[in-house]
C-alpha cells in the first residue's frame, strides 16, 4: 500500500514539472526615471525605460505613445521600427536606442525637441498575453531673450517703467526689485504665446520713490530656475516736481480767477504763444533724450547678443559633429575643395529668363561633359580625397533635374569611370519636385531614400569627412540639414560629382 502511494506522488510531481516546463510564465514590470527628463529647446531628448526583473525584450512588442492610444510616437516589433502608425510630427525625429535591449533596457530619442513635445510619454511592453507600461515625463525648457527695460514717461507722481522679453517656455516668472533686493509690486502684466508656443511677457511698474536709484527686472524659467536680468538707473531729475508757486496758487485761486478776467486779449494771446513755444522745446528735449537712451539700450542689447552668439559658437565647436545646424560655422572645421564647375560661358546665378531656357538646353547637351568624356561636371584641381575634411558649394537654383554627391574610385587606378552607371555613387538627386538620397554600385549597400522637402533647394553645401565616413548635405538658404550618408568606412578615393540631370537607374 505504501509503495502505491509513493508511485502516485512521483507521477503527480512529474506531471507538475512537465506543465511548468511546457508553459513558462514570464512576469515583469516596467520602470521609468523617478524624475522628469528636462531638455533645452532644440536639443535631443532621451527617455529611458527598463524591464524588471532584468530580461531580454528583443522579442517583445514595444510601443511609445502620448496620452491617447492613437497618438503613437514609435513602434518596435520583430526587431525593427514600424512607422505605419507613427504621428507625422515625429517622423524622422525619433529613434529607439536598443544597445541594451537584451537586458530589458530601451530608450526613446527625440531629436530637436519642440514646445509640442513637452508632456507625458507612455512606454508599453507586451509579451504575448502579458503587457505593462510606465509613464515618463518630458519637460521642454525655453530660455528667452534678456529683458528689455526702459522708461515710458511720468505717471501718478512717478516714472513708469516697462520690461519685456520673449522666447520662454513654459510661462516665465517676472519680478521687480530695488538695489537692496526688496521686491516691488508690478502694476500690470500681460502674457502672450506665439505660433511656436513660446511665451512673451510684458510688465510695467510706477516708481515714486526718488531714492531707489536702480530698479531690476528679472525673468525666471519655472522648470530650470535659470533667469535673465536687466537693470535700469533712475536719475532723480527725471521725477516730476511740485513747484511752490502751484501750492500758493491753490490757496489764492478765487482771487486769481477774478484778476484773470481783467487780462486783455492781447496779453492772453502773447502768453499762449510763449507757452506753446516752451512746450515745444520741452517735447523736443524729451524726444532727444529718449532717442539717446534707446540708442544706448540698443548698443547694450547688441553687445549681449554678440556675447550670446559667441557663447553658442563655443558650445557648437566643442561638439560640432553632433549638431545638424549652422553650416557656416561647420565650414571652419573643413577645407574648401579646389574645383571648377563646368558651366561653360553660362552664369547660373543670372536671373534672365532667356538664359534659364538656355540652361535647360545645356543640361541635355553632350558638350556639357568635361574634357575626359565623363558625365561629371566637376573638375577637381587636386587628387581625389583619401583623407581629411573638405566642403564645396553648388548653386542649383532654376535647375529642374540634377544629381549631386560623390563617387568612389579605386586607389590603384587614377582614371575615373566614364559613365555614371560604372561608378559607386552616393548622391542627392532632384527630379521635378521630388528628392531622393541614393547609393549605387555597391553590391550590398545600394539603397534609395525619398526625402520630404517642401521648398525647392537653391544652394547646397556638401561636407565630406573621410576619417568619420560622413557625407552630409546642408541647405545654405536657411542653414538646415538635408541628409547624411553614414558608411562603416571608406576604402577608396572619393571625388565630387555633379550632373544637371537625374539618374537613369533605380537602385
Amino acid at each position: 500500500m505504501r509503495d502505491g502511494l509513493e508511485v502516485c506522488h512521483f507521477q503527480s510531481a512529474v506531471t507538475f514539472w512537465m506543465l511548468i516546463t511546457e508553459y513558462p510564465v514570464s512576469e515583469f514590470s516596467v520602470k521609468g526615471p523617478a524624475e522628469p527628463v528636462t531638455v533645452l529647446l532644440g536639443m535631443d531628448a532621451t527617455l529611458p525605460c527598463q524591464l524588471s526583473p532584468v530580461q531580454s525584450a528583443a522579442h517583445m512588442y514595444i510601443w511609445w505613445y502620448r496620452s491617447q492610444l492613437s497618438s503613437t510616437v514609435l513602434v518596435y516589433q520583430n526587431g525593427q521600427e514600424q512607422d505605419g502608425e507613427q504621428m507625422l510630427e515625429y517622423r524622422g525625429r525619433t529613434e529607439l536606442l536598443v544597445d541594451s535591449i537584451d537586458k530589458g533596457s530601451v530608450a526613446l530619442r527625440i531629436q530637436h525637441v519642440r514646445v509640442s513635445d513637452d508632456g507625458q510619454y507612455r512606454c508599453h511592453f507586451k509579451d504575448e498575453h502579458i503587457s505593462h507600461e510606465t509613464t515618463v515625463e518630458l519637460h521642454v525648457v525655453g530660455l528667452g531673450s534678456a529683458p528689455r527695460v526702459h522708461m515710458t514717461g511720468p505717471e501718478d507722481g512717478g516714472i513708469r517703467i516697462l520690461c519685456s522679453s520673449g522666447g520662454w517656455f513654459p510661462k516665465p516668472r517676472l519680478q521687480w526689485s530695488d538695489k537692496a533686493g526688496a521686491k516691488l509690486t508690478t502694476l500690470s502684466e500681460t502674457l502672450t504665446q506665439d505660433g511656436d508656443g513660446l511665451f512673451h511677457v510684458e510688465a510695467s511698474l510706477v516708481v515714486t520713490d526718488r531714492s531707489l536709484g536702480n530698479v531690476t527686472c528679472s525673468i525666471q524659467n519655472p522648470i530650470s530656475h535659470e533667469e535673465k536680468v536687466s537693470v535700469i538707473f533712475l536719475p532723480e531729475p527725471f521725477f516730476p516736481r511740485v513747484s511752490p508757486w502751484k501750492v500758493a496758487l491753490a490757496g489764492t485761486a478765487p482771487v486769481l480767477i477774478i484778476l484773470l478776467t481783467g487780462i486783455s486779449y492781447i496779453g492772453w494771446k502773447e502768453h499762449q504763444a510763449k507757452d506753446i513755444e516752451i512746450k515745444k522745446r520741452k517735447k523736443e528735449s524729451e524726444e532727444r533724450d529718449e532717442v539717446k537712451k534707446e540708442k544706448e539700450e540698443a548698443l547694450k542689447v547688441k553687445g549681449k547678443l554678440r556675447a550670446e552668439l559667441e557663447k553658442r559658437k563655443q558650445l557648437y565647436d566643442a561638439d560640432w559633429k553632433k549638431a545638424l545646424l549652422y553650416p557656416d560655422w561647420r565650414k571652419e572645421h573643413f577645407k574648401l575643395a579646389d574645383m571648377t564647375l563646368k558651366w561653360g560661358n553660362f552664369d547660373q546665378n543670372n536671373s534672365d529668363p532667356d538664359k534659364k531656357d538656355n540652361l535647360k538646353e545645356l543640361t541635355q547637351d553632350q558638350h556639357f561633359k568635361n574634357e575626359k568624356g565623363d558625365d561629371n561636371c566637376i573638375t577637381l584641381h587636386q587628387n581625389c580625397f583619401t583623407s581629411g575634411r573638405y566642403y564645396w558649394e553648388i548653386d542649383v537654383e532654376g535647375i529642374e533635374e540634377w544629381s549631386l554627391g560623390i563617387y568612389e574610385g579605386d586607389l590603384k587606378n587614377d582614371e575615373p569611370p566614364q559613365n555614371s552607371s560604372e561608378k559607386k555613387l552616393r548622391i542627392l538627386e532632384k527630379k521635378g519636385c521630388e528628392y531622393r538620397a541614393l547609393t549605387y554600385g555597391f553590391q550590398k549597400n545600394s539603397s534609395k531614400v525619398c526625402l520630404q522637402i517642401k521648398k525647392c533647394l537653391q544652394k547646397i553645401v556638401v561636407f565630406l569627412d573621410y576619417e568619420d565616413s560622413d557625407i552630409s548635405f546642408y541647405n545654405l538658404t536657411d542653414g538646415s540639414h538635408i541628409y547624411t550618408f553614414k558608411e562603416p568606412s571608406f576604402t577608396g578615393s572619393l571625388c565630387p560629382y555633379f550632373k544637371p540631370k537625374s539618374m537613369d537607374f533605380s537602385p
